[in-house]
């Protein structure tokens, strides 16, 4: 299994519509050991990250107002992005690990904006 980033909008009656990937859109945020040995670890959590280690235990919903906060974490995370790395990676080689958080924090950056344009959430599940 691997985790997935989503936009939402919430409907008249509150409910939770979950918008289809765009073509060409990657929509993954990690494999589902990610929840705890990177989005979860404690060179995310030292960082001061709020949103990303909550997959550690539960799913991530992040709701419109909290849109623009989650950009800054992931912005965060970018420029930490080295350290991130080298204290998070197992057994593939550091190189390949550093891609994929490159490749996954943009995937979450560009759910984020989009979300954003529209008014709308994201869910990290």
């Amino acid at each position: 299994m691997s985790l997935s980033v989503d936009v939402f909008v919430r409907e008249p009656g509150g409910q939770r519509r979950i918008l289809d990937v765009p073509e060409g859109r990657d929509d993954s945020a990690g494999f589902e050991s990610w929840r705890r040995t990177v989005w979860g670890s404690e060179p995310v959590r030292a960082l001061g990250a709020r949103f990303l280690p909550v997959l550690a235990d539960d799913d991530l919903e992040i709701e419109a107002e909290e849109v623009a906060d989650f950009l800054r974490e992931v912005a965060l995370l970018r420029e930490h992005l080295d350290a991130i790395a080298e204290n998070t990676w197992r057994p593939r080689g550091l190189a390949e690990h550093r891609a994929g958080l490159v490749r996954r924090l943009r995937n979450l950056e560009v759910a984020a904006l989009h979300a954003r344009v529209i008014e709308g959430g994201v869910l990290i599940w």
